[in-house]
């Protein structure tokens, strides 16, 4: 993406990229720690309590990882092609994700990896895809672990699991839809091919797998 939240390439390039990693990290565990509270929303001592410190840590481990690891993708293949790229956390919609977190429904967008130089159509569709690849990837390895291990480890251990493949599947078809910034946007604009071939994987790991694998909840 290119860079913006109305600040100069050269402002956004003196900007500490851990700690945008950081705030976009924490924000983002916050805002999916909230939603996944439940009817305990509405209550405030909730919210310094074990069992909340507990989601978050969860959230921190799998929705927070997803996120950070599908912008950082971007950043890796953007640079692999030569480009100067750096993350910057929104921290205007950080804080928005997580009061609309509140109501029940939650919107990420806790940043963006805004690139320079010049990139072929081809280059920024490669680019865009490395993100809900990335969050492709990670629903399969969290399917995988409940296949493999789920039996095994304790309660918290497993809804962990179950969080990391239903954010990561969540995020995979979300930013593969072509429309507005989104990844799928970029993806399509490349190769119509392409961009059918990662939708069409990308909802088969949302809504194929949990027909086929005990346990998984179902995003309808």
């Amino acid at each position: 993406m290119q860079p913006g939240f109305g600040e100069t390439q050269a402002q956004l390039r003196q900007k500490n990229e851990l700690f945008e990693f950081a705030k976009a990290w924490i924000g983002t565990a916050l805002a999916f720690a909230v939603l996944f509270s439940g009817a305990r929303r509405t209550d405030p001592q909730y919210y310094l309590s074990p069992a909340f410190f507990n989601l978050f840590l969860l959230a921190a481990l799998t929705a927070g990882i997803g996120v950070i690891l599908h912008e950082l993708a971007h950043r890796v293949v953007a640079r692999n092609f030569g480009a100067r790229a750096h993350f910057v956390a929104n921290d205007g919609m950080l804080v928005i994700s997580i009061l609309i977190a509140f109501t029940g429904f939650l919107f990420a967008a806790p940043g963006a990896v805004w690139h320079e130089g010049y990139l072929s159509k081809r280059q920024v569709g490669l680019i865009a895809a490395a993100g809900p690849v990335t969050n492709m990837i990670l629903a399969l390895l969290f399917v995988g672990a409940v296949l493999t291990v789920g039996p095994a480890v304790s309660d918290f251990v497993y809804r962990g699991l179950i969080i990391g493949y239903f954010v990561n599947a969540l995020l995979g078809v979300f930013n593969m839809l072509p429309f507005g910034p989104l990844d799928g946007t970029k993806v399509l604009a490349w190769s119509g091919g392409v961009f059918g071939a990662l939708i069409a994987i990308a909802i088969g790991i949302a809504f194929g797998l949990p027909r086929v694998v005990q346990g998984l909840p179902s995003l309808f």
